[in-house]
């Protein structure tokens, strides 16, 4: 499990631990060169850096309309497959005005996101990554990143940026 901090554009801890082995990255430390897989992510407004980014694999099983509960939200269709848990949380102390998440992968890939105000749903926000922009409220978001393919598990990275 991760746990991010990101208040204010100075602070940043970090947790990894992954098949008995534990990580530490202190504040100060570069943690761009290698972004922290899955997790927990808090941030303030004026992060820093921008933008900032986690890995993950994508996918699973379950459709991502049935996580969704829809089909369809305003920010595009609840597609491809997911697993039953999220990948990421994100809490948001602050209101975000603009706020972008975008996921890269060189697979087709999906993405939910439920927080305060509702659920939303992308798929090819550019080119085959799916994104989400827009004005956010504070609370807490949970992140899920799908394969188009049932099954289907393939490396992304999310990035998360005030930057328009």
């Amino acid at each position: 499990m991760s746990k991010i901090v990101l208040n204010q554009g100075i602070r940043l801890s970090l947790m990894i631990i992954t098949l008995g082995m534990t990580s530490v990255i202190h504040p100060g430390a570069d943690a761009q060169d290698t972004p922290p897989i899955f997790g927990d992510i808090t941030i303030n407004q004026q992060f820093s850096p921008d933008p900032f980014t986690v890995r993950g694999m994508s996918g699973g099983s379950v459709p991502g309309r049935k996580v969704a509960g829809r089909a369809e939200t305003p920010t595009g269709p609840c597609t491809g497959f997911v697993d039953t848990t999220p990948g990421h949380t994100l809490n948001l102390t602050n209101r975000f005005e603009y706020l972008k998440l975008l996921v890269e992968s060189p697979q087709d890939t999906t993405m939910i996101v439920k927080g305060p105000g509702g659920t939303w749903c992308n798929d090819d926000f550019e080119g085959k990554n799916p994104g989400i922009v827009g004005e956010w409220l504070p609370g807490i978001y949970q992140i899920w990143v799908g394969s188009y393919e049932k099954d289907k598990y393939f490396p992304y990275t999310l990035q998360i940026t005030e930057v328009e």
